[in-house]
């Protein structure tokens, strides 16, 4: 069965999500002082450089366990028409992704409870309230 699905990297700034960590003074102080010394254009930009460099030290190992966990790189949408066309196959999904899972605004909590065993999503997942709720015991 072929569904609408959609894998791709998301671009700079289509989405983010906020997060909030605790440094030291010392670590603060020494970001600030690179930051001053024109390094880095702000705080911000200092993590995100150095999260993104832990990340390429760790490509390989991300790349061998997402092949390994099949998990879906990238963004992986689905919209109404995929959920419904899932339930008239009589199938069901258990969504694996590593990025950002996304189900569409107009999915109804009973469509998604009949499609949806499962959802792992190792960044974020956009669904209604409503379908998060009637899911809450299906993600993990």
């Amino acid at each position: 069965m072929v569904m609408s699905i959609h894998e791709q990297w998301p671009k700079a700034g289509d989405t983010t999500e906020k997060i909030t960590i605790n440094l030291g003074v010392v670590d603060l102080g020494q970001i600030d002082l690179l930051v001053q010394e024109g390094f880095y254009s702000n705080r911000t930009d200092f993590i995100r450089t150095a999260i993104r460099n832990q990340l390429a030290t760790h490509a390989e190992v991300i790349r061998e366990t997402v092949a390994r966990k099949t998990f879906v790189l990238g963004l992986q949408h689905y919209s109404r028409r995929d959920l419904e066309a899932v339930q008239a196959a009589g199938q069901r999904l258990q969504i694996q992704v590593l990025g950002l899972a996304s189900i569409a605004t107009d999915v109804p909590p009973e469509l998604a409870l009949a499609t949806i065993d499962s959802i792992v999503v190792l960044g974020a997942l956009h669904a209604s309230a409503a379908v998060k709720a009637a899911l809450a015991n299906r993600i993990r």
